[in-house]
């Protein structure tokens, strides 16, 4: 594949499961797929990262491209699409919340811990209280 050849020397081409055409760059741990778009005359390229031990990660950006265009325009299609995803790799992740404490666990939005617990334990001895009152109730009513 001539596109292929345009971006990188050192390159494995394949066929994915959708019948798009992948090209792999290992020596620069990226990916960009050519597939189908949906509509008649234009492909979709999208590009990412390969991870440690040769696996491929989620698409980071992708594009669509005319068919018409030619081999130069989709290479400048395919470098910017590369170009962001190396951007998006060099980004740090974002920092882990530190603890200070080994026992302390992260809160959940939206919880209240064991007040909870406790507002459910005291619902659920309420209805019980009721039911076995009405149980009462009945079982002394009809024993007249």
């Amino acid at each position: 594949m001539q596109l292929a050849d345009v971006l990188w020397r050192q390159h494995t081409v394949y066929r994915d499961r959708a019948g798009g055409v992948v090209i792999r760059g290992e020596h620069v741990q990226r990916w960009i797929s050519l597939a189908p778009s949906g509509r008649r005359d234009e492909v979709l390229l999208r590009a990412g990262r390969i991870l440690d031990g040769g696996t491929t990660a989620p698409a980071r950006s992708e594009t669509v491209v005319p068919l018409c265009a030619g081999t130069g325009e989709l290479a400048a299609a395919c470098r910017r699409l590369l170009a962001e995803t190396a951007a998006d790799a060099a980004l740090p992740a974002p920092a882990a919340p530190s603890r200070t404490k080994r026992s302390e666990k992260p809160r959940r939005p939206g919880r209240k811990g064991k007040r909870m617990s406790f507002a459910s334990w005291t619902i659920l001895a309420c209805v019980v209280g009721i039911v076995a009152l009405y149980a009462y109730s009945t079982a002394t009513t009809g024993t007249r």
